[in-house]
């Protein structure tokens, strides 16, 4: 990844508001990290086999957002896992537009089975269950920008 696609990159992050971004391939690997208000500027390090460093340009602070909260729930429950976006990309409820979506709110799910696919990149990412369990609800809209980390579903463990 050179400077350029490295500043095109870091650009795309502000114009979309990304708090947090991550992409590796091969021996190369960037991080971005926009901080809190108190802090004077983010960073942006790209790693390859010959090392390569790169500091972002000052970044307007973040505003908190509605979209990105994290809902409450009423009350803790053990039984209640929490599925979060592994990547920065846009949610997509079903395979292909007019299809149904992978899962309703109410489905038994199994190990293993697509919940909802992230595309980041022009590339789509199937979100796979880690546990068996029921949906108990989807937490973003379909075509809903998503960070790194943003919860996705809530699922009662069976």
């Amino acid at each position: 990844m050179n400077q350029k696609e490295l500043k095109e990159l870091i650009e795309f992050l502000i114009e979309k508001d990304v708090a947090e971004f991550e992409y590796e391939r091969g021996d190369v690997k960037v991080r971005v990290v926009r901080q809190s208000r108190a802090a004077p500027q983010p960073q942006a390090i790209a790693h390859s086999a010959p090392a390569v460093h790169a500091s972002a340009p000052a970044l307007a602070p973040t505003a908190p957002h509605a979209a990105a909260a994290a809902p409450a729930t009423a009350a803790p429950d053990a039984d209640i896992q929490i599925v979060k976006s592994p990547i920065v990309g846009t949610f997509y409820e079903c395979p292909s537009p007019g299809t149904p979506p992978f899962v309703k709110e109410g489905d038994r799910i199994s190990v293993g089975q697509v919940l909802c696919i992230v595309e980041a990149m022009k590339l789509m990412n199937e979100i796979e269950s880690d546990f068996a369990g029921t949906i108990v609800k989807r937490l973003v809209s379909n075509g809903q920008p998503v960070e790194y980390g943003q919860q996705l579903f809530t699922i009662r463990k069976d």
